[in-house]
This record gives C-alpha cells, sequence and structure tokens, in this order.
C-alpha cells in the first residue's frame, strides 16, 4: 500500500521561504506521477505543481510559477517543493499526491502539511 508523508511546514513571514518534502514508500517510486495540492480555509483543493516519473515538472499554477520549483528524488523516494516569496494568500493545508496513470484522479494522498504565511 502507497503510502506519503508530508514534512516541513511551518509558519513563515511574507516573503520567505519554506521547503516541504514527501516520503513515499510501498510501492515503486520511479512508476509515479507526484504532485502537491492545496486547499485554504473555506476553498476548494487545487493542483499546485506536478512533476512526471522522470522527475520533470509538467505543471505549475499560474499564481506559484516562478517561485515555487517542485522536485523528486527518484533515489530517495521523495517529491519536495520549494517555496519562495510566499504571500499570505499561500496560507492553506498542502498535501502530496501520487498516481501511476498518465492522466486521471490522483489514487494516493498524504495527511497534509500546514503552512502558514503572515503579513
Amino acid at each position: 500500500q502507497v503510502q506519503l508523508v508530508e514534512s516541513g511546514g511551518g509558519l513563515v513571514q511574507a516573503g520567505g521561504s519554506l521547503r516541504l518534502s514527501c516520503a513515499f514508500s510501498g510501492d515503486t517510486f520511479n512508476t509515479y506521477i507526484m504532485a502537491w495540492f492545496r486547499q485554504a480555509p473555506e476553498k476548494e483543493r487545487e493542483l499546485v505543481a506536478a512533476i512526471d516519473r522522470s522527475g520533470t515538472p509538467i505543471y505549475y499554477d499560474d499564481l506559484v510559477k516562478g517561485r515555487f520549483t517542485i522536485s523528486k528524488d527518484n533515489a530517495q523516494n521523495t517529491v519536495n517543493l520549494q517555496m519562495m516569496n510566499l504571500k499570505p494568500e499561500g496560507t492553506a493545508v498542502y498535501y502530496c499526491a501520487a498516481r501511476r496513470s498518465s492522466s486521471g484522479r490522483f489514487s494516493y494522498w498524504g495527511q497534509g502539511t500546514q503552512v502558514t504565511v503572515s503579513s
């Protein structure tokens, strides 16, 4: 059974940086497409960034382009999200997700990590 465990969230001032990590276990990591989602209070969950099996980023939300970087380490079974120049609207629970198929819904989710950006 695939398990995803996020870490790295916390409180940061606007303009600051955070690095989120997601540890993957339970299957062959390099066969999965990975992604980071976030959900702000009273809002729907939204896709922030995604990366393909080989480690090439395939999606960034327009609101984070140029500030966030997704990366994948197939040797360490981790996917990371480097977040720079954080804004208060980036306050949300960030979730790591995984799927094996090239399209469709993400099948596996982590428990989430809270990111709070103060103004």
